[in-house]
Order: structure tokens, then C-alpha cells, then sequence
């Protein structure tokens, strides 16, 4: 052990070590009993009563209610969706299935888009091709109309103007201002000008130079600037150096002055009485009383409750063991006994006629319920399914086979007769388009005659094809490229 903290004289440990043992002995008695009855509570009622509960609660609630799913519940259920689906299902499942798919496609969609196909689709591109023909007829018109209209407006509009900018405007301009007014400044301005700027640099500003030069600069140079250096550096920076020290011995003595009245004495007074004053006043009793005093019986103090609690557990455990004997010899061996005998009748009085009464329970419910329900199920269940599926949904489905093969085939045939009489209207509508392009070329001419009025050749501008032939036999006019066309 450390000399900072020596062992404490017998003197102050065993009246410590009596007066802790005396007031921890009741406490470690108390808490070893109500330890001692909390370990009694759970081993001798909470952990039965939970046993008990969890055997109860299997047997009364858990068994029957999963042999009633098991052998109840679930080929109910099973039973009850089947028919479900067989009712409400399957019926709405082959109305879709076979009757309206079938129809949406093959009455609805498929002629829709045949008719797309075979119809709307050329009819569409023949308008268009009729459009292109007309809007190229109409663009050939349009910009040659627009040339000869910007021909007119500027003949009548512009030219006039840029002949009279041209050829009167820019010749007076040139030939009355412009020439006189460069002649008067080349032959009389600048000569002058020239004369004018030679006689006043000779005469104002060379002599202004030579003033500056020879007569301001040496003046004040040698009259001003020199005279102030040498004074600066030979009078004014000398002075001001030894007021400077002058100003510094002041100062130190001034400082030394207020040090001697102002710090020392406090400096002293604090060094040489206050610091010995709290040393040996105050801090070194107090660090003696806590390392001599209060260390020594504060460690004793926390040894001594070590030491004396346990020893209050040996004393706490001996008393514990008679109790236990007392307990056992007048209370425990009776309730073992009585224990035993409530035992006996329990399981020969109430557990074996509920054993009974559950194995009856059992063998009723599996003759009088579940057999039953197979043999309804395997009776009367599966053949009404299997002559509905047999005599209703079979012929149903081929019904509606032979319905779809009719509609498909009157179908073909319907195709047939509309593509005969779109092959027809094709061949008129190209007809038709050709007198259309026949009519706006000769429009086109008749216009191009009005507007420029030179005759157009009339030779063949579009080249000899041959007659095309449509699907059904027939001839129409020949096509023609656009690009190839007038």
C-alpha cells in the first residue's frame, strides 16, 4: 500500500465493520426472502398455471378447430367453389371464349380491316394522287402569274424612281457639290491651314518651351527642391531623432514610476503573504484531513459493506434453511399428499370419460358428416358435373365451331364480290383522273396564252405508254409519272 494512503488503526475499522453489519443484516434478509418467494411463485403457480392453460386451450380450442378445418371447412369450401365457378364462371367464361371473341373478330374487326384494305385505302390514295395533280397544275400557274406581276408593279413602281436617282440625282450631286467643294479645299483650305499651324509653332509655341526648359525647371530645381533635401537631412531628421529618445527615457521612467506605485506592492503583498496564507493555512490541513481522515474511513466504510454483506447472506442462508424445514414438515408433505390423492381422482373421475366423450365425438362426426358428404360428392356432385360438361358445354362448343366456320366463309365470299366491284371503281376513278389532267393542262395553257401571249408548242409533251390493265380485265388510260408530266 502506498505512504499517501496508510492502512487505518483497528481503532476506527472494527467499530465500523459492527455498526455496517448491523444495518445491512436486516436488508440481505429481506432481499433473500422476496427472492426466495419470487422463485416459489414461479415454480410452485405461474409456470403450472401457464402449462395448464397452454394443455387446455390445445385440447379445448386448437384440436377440434383444426379437425374442423381439415375435415370440415376445407371440402366444403372446395366443393362450394366448384360449384361456384360451374354456375357463375364458366358460363360467362365460354360466352367470351366462343361467342364474343368469334364475333368481335371475325364479324367486327377482320371486315373492318379488309374493308380498310381493299376500299378506304386506294380510294384514299386516288384522291390524293387527283390533289397532286390539280396542286401541281396550280403551282406551274402560280409562279410565272407572279413573275409577270412583279414585272408590272416594278415598271410601274420602282424604275421611274432609279432612273431619276441614276441619272439625275447622283450627277447633280457629284458634278455641282461634291467636285467644286473638293477643288476649294485642296487648292485654298489646306494651303492655309498649313501657313497658319507654321506661324504659331514658331512664333508661341517654341518660345514657351525654351521658358520652361531653360528659365521654370532650373529655378525650381536648384531654388526650391535642393534648399528643402539638405534642410530635411542635415536639421529636421536630426531633431526629431533626439526628441524621439528623449520621449523614450521619458516614457521608461514614467512606466518604472507606476510599476513602484501601482503593481509592486500588490505583486509583494500577494507573493509573500497570500499564496503562504492559503498554502499553509488552508490547503495542506485540508489535503492532511483527506488523506489521514477521510480516504482512510471512506475505503473502510466501502470494505467493511463488502465484507458484512456478505456475511449477512451466510447468516440470511442458515436462517433460510430452517424456515424451509419447518415449511416442508408442516405444510409441504400434507399438500403432497393431498396433491397425489386430487391426482388420482382427476385422471380415473374426469380425464378418462372426456376421452370417451371425444373419441364418440369423433367417430359421429366422421360417420355422419364426412361420409355422408363423399357420398354426395361421388353420387350426385361429380355426374352433374360430368353431364353438364357431356351434354350442355360439348354441344354448345360445337354449335358455336360450325357457327364460326359459316360466318368465315361468308365472309370470303362478301370479299370476293367487294374486291370485284373496288377493281371496277378503280378503273373509273382512273379514267376520270385522266380527263382531270387532260382539262388543267389545256387550262394551263389557255392561262399561260392570256398572261405572255406567245403561242406554247403543241407538240406531244408526254410520253406514248401503254394502257394499264385491271384485275377484272379491263383497260384504262396509261399513267404517267409526275415528274414526266408537263
Amino acid at each position: 500500500m502506498s505512504m499517501e494512503h496508510p492502512p487505518p488503526p483497528a481503532l476506527i475499522r472494527v467499530p465500523v465493520r459492527i455498526v455496517v453489519l448491523v444495518a445491512v443484516l436486516p436488508v440481505r434478509m429481506a432481499w433473500d426472502a422476496l427472492t426466495a418467494a419470487g422463485r416459489l411463485l414461479d415454480r410452485a403457480l405461474l409456470r403450472p398455471a401457464g402449462r395448464a392453460l397452454r394443455w387446455l386451450f390445445e385440447r379445448a380450442v386448437a384440436l377440434p378447430a383444426r379437425w374442423l378445418y381439415r375435415s370440415v371447412l376445407t371440402p366444403t369450401g372446395r366443393g362450394l367453389a366448384w360449384l361456384l365457378g360451374a354456375v357463375f364462371v364458366w358460363p360467362w367464361v365460354g360466352l367470351w371464349r366462343y361467342v364474343v371473341v368469334p364475333v368481335a373478330r371475325y364479324g367486327i374487326a377482320v371486315p373492318a380491316a379488309w374493308l380498310y384494305r381493299t376500299l378506304l385505302c386506294p380510294a384514299g390514295h386516288g384522291l390524293l394522287r387527283a390533289l397532286a395533280v390539280a396542286g401541281e397544275g396550280v403551282g406551274r400557274l402560280l409562279p410565272r402569274l407572279g413573275r409577270g406581276l412583279v414585272w408590272l408593279l416594278g415598271a410601274v413602281f420602282v424604275w421611274p424612281w432609279v432612273g431619276l436617282w441614276r441619272y439625275v440625282v447622283v450627277p447633280v450631286a457629284r458634278y455641282g457639290i461634291a467636285v467644286p467643294a473638293a477643288w476649294l479645299y485642296r487648292r485654298a483650305l489646306a494651303p492655309l491651314g498649313t501657313g497658319s499651324l507654321f506661324l504659331l509653332e514658331k512664333l508661341l509655341l517654341v518660345p514657351l518651351a525654351a521658358l520652361f526648359r531653360y528659365v521654370l525647371i532650373p529655378l525650381l530645381r536648384y531654388g526650391v527642391a535642393v534648399p528643402a533635401v539638405r534642410l530635411g537631412r542635415h536639421v529636421l531628421v536630426p531633431l526629431g531623432r533626439g526628441l524621439g529618445w528623449s520621449f523614450r527615457q521619458a516614457g521608461r521612467g514614467l512606466a518604472w514610476l507606476l510599476k513602484a506605485v501601482f503593481v509592486w506592492p500588490w505583486v509583494g503583498l500577494w507573493r509573500y503573504v497570500v499564496v503562504p496564507v492559503a498554502r499553509y493555512g488552508v490547503a495542506v490541513p485540508v489535503l492532511w484531513l483527506w488523506n489521514r481522515v477521510l480516504v482512510p474511513v471512506g475505503r473502510e466504510v466501502r470494505d467493511a459493506l463488502a465484507l458484512c454483506w456478505r456475511a449477512a447472506g451466510f447468516v440470511s442462508r442458515a436462517v433460510g434453511r430452517g424456515l424451509k424445514w419447518l415449511a416442508w414438515n408442516l405444510v409441504g408433505r400434507p399438500l403432497v399428499r393431498v396433491w397425489r390423492v386430487l391426482r388420482w381422482c382427476g385422471r380415473n373421475l374426469v380425464a378418462r370419460p372426456l376421452a370417451q366423450i371425444w373419441h364418440g365425438l369423433r367417430w359421429c362426426a366422421r360417420n355422419l358428416v364426412a361420409r355422408p358428404l363423399a357420398r354426395v360428392w361421388a353420387s350426385v356432385v361429380r355426374p352433374a358435373g360430368r353431364w353438364i360438361r357431356d351434354d350442355v358445354w360439348a354441344p354448345a362448343r360445337r354449335i358455336t365451331a360450325e357457327a364460326g366456320r359459316a360466318a368465315r366463309e361468308a365472309l370470303a365470299s362478301a370479299r370476293a364480290t367487294v374486291r370485284e366491284a373496288l377493281a371496277s371503281a378503280r378503273a373509273t376513278v382512273r379514267e376520270a383522273l385522266a380527263s382531270a389532267r387532260a382539262t388543267v393542262r389545256e387550262a394551263r395553257a389557255d392561262a399561260w396564252r392570256a398572261l405572255v401571249g406567245a403561242a406554247r408548242p403543241t407538240g406531244p409533251r408526254e410520253p406514248v405508254a401503254a394502257p394499264v390493265r385491271t384485275p377484272l380485265g379491263t383497260t384504262s388510260a396509261p399513267e404517267v409519272s409526275l415528274r414526266k408530266r408537263g
